[in-house]
């Protein structure tokens, strides 16, 4: 019999397809394919153009999942050729749930690691030049409210944490 840990999760019991609900951010960037090349294991082909791939970070907030209730950061190393077909590979898992974690290491092959998810918001007043009214000699310029959503990431380790990163999105969307 195994251990209560080696059971999968009550929403995983049933097998694919699993249903993910929320919100998520996808940011792709150009990642140098020398970088890249150091995430991806040998045995893939890296699809890449004069030195570059795709990379980048996705960051979802599931409000409905096999494992509930949960925030997720994935960083993209870029993509490879998986035939028939290329995909994204991920360097690095971030997620708020231990079960989340255990099956993306377990099932699906990630390298998920537990980390806090904490968000704040946060308004600043942005003075905005008026160019046109420069050039006439009207120098003039008008104030901006911007709203950000603060989300700091810290990767759990035992009873410590370490910092990883900190993401300041717009307010203007539901993450």
């Amino acid at each position: 019999m195994e251990a209560e840990d080696d059971q999968p999760a009550a929403g995983y019991r049933h097998g694919p397809p699993w249903v993910f609900k929320g919100s998520a951010l996808y940011q792709l960037h150009l990642v140098k394919a020398a970088t890249a090349r150091a995430f991806v294991p040998k045995e893939l082909r890296l699809v890449e153009a004069f030195g570059y791939t795709l990379g980048g970070m996705f960051l979802a907030r599931y409000h409905d999942s096999p494992a509930g209730q949960f925030d997720e950061l994935v960083v993209i190393a870029g993509i490879v050729w998986n035939p028939p077909t290329s995909c994204a590979w991920a360097a690095r898992v971030l997620v708020n749930s231990a079960e989340a974690c255990r099956h993306g290491r377990k099932e699906v092959g990630l390298p998920s690691h537990v980390a806090a998810f904490s968000q704040t918001e946060d308004s600043t007043l942005r003075n905005k030049p008026n160019n046109f009214l420069n050039i006439l000699g009207m120098g003039s310029g008008f104030s901006k409210q911007e709203n950000y959503r603060r989300i700091e990431i810290k990767e759990a380790s035992g009873s410590s944490s370490r910092h990883l990163c900190n993401i300041s999105l717009p307010l203007n969307g539901n993450l």
